[in-house]
C-alpha cells in the first residue's frame, strides 16, 4: 500500500522542518537542518507531526542529525510503537540534503517500506523516495 499526500500535507511537513531548522545548533559546520516526521494515525498519535533539528558537537561523531532528533522526540512523546508515514528534511543552506546512511537506518526502524522521505536535491527542488528504495540492503533483526 503506497502512501499518498496532498500538496498541502507536504507543504505543512516541509514548513515545520524549516521552522525547526532555525533552532539548529551548528556552530562548526553552519549547516542548519530540520526534519519533520508525520506519524501514521492511530488513536493516540492522530497523525501528529514531530520535528527535530541537528545538534552538533565538537567531537563530530557525537553530533545528532535532525532526523534522529525528530524520531527520538516522537518516541519520547508517543512510545516505541510509533510508525512513520513521511519525513520531510529541509536545510537553511539551500543545499542537497538527503538523509545520511545512519538516519536512513533509523527511519527504517520506525517505518514501513512505503514510508516517503521528502528532501531537497542539488537543484533545490523537493524530491521524494520511499525509505525502502533509499536503503535497499538495510540491516534488519527480527523483533519479538
Amino acid at each position: 500500500m503506497a502512501f499518498t499526500f496532498t500538496s498541502d500535507e507536504i507543504a505543512a511537513l516541509t514548513q515545520r522542518a524549516a521552522q525547526v531548522a532555525e533552532n539548529s545548533y551548528s556552530p562548526y559546520s553552519h549547516f542548519r537542518v530540520g526534519a519533520a516526521i508525520l506519524l501514521a494515525a492511530d488513536e493516540r498519535q492522530k497523525g501528529a507531526i514531530v520535528a527535530g533539528t541537528n545538534v552538533e558537537n565538537a567531537s563530530y561523531r557525537l553530533t545528532c542529525c535532525a532526523e534522529q532528533s525528530a524520531i527520538a522526540a516522537a518516541v519520547a512523546l508517543y512510545g516505541p510503537q510509533i510508525r512513520i508515514r513521511a519525513v520531510a528534511i529541509v536545510n537553511l543552506n539551500h543545499e542537497a540534503c538527503a538523509p545520511c546512511g545512519a538516519c536512513r537506518q533509523t527511519i527504517l526502524e520506525f517505518a514501513t517500506p512505503e514510508t516517503v522521505v521528502f528532501f531537497p536535491n542539488a537543484a533545490g527542488e523537493t524530491v521524494s523516495s520511499t525509505i525502502a528504495k533509499m536503503l535497499p540492503a538495510a540491516f534488519n533483526l527480527q523483533r519479538e
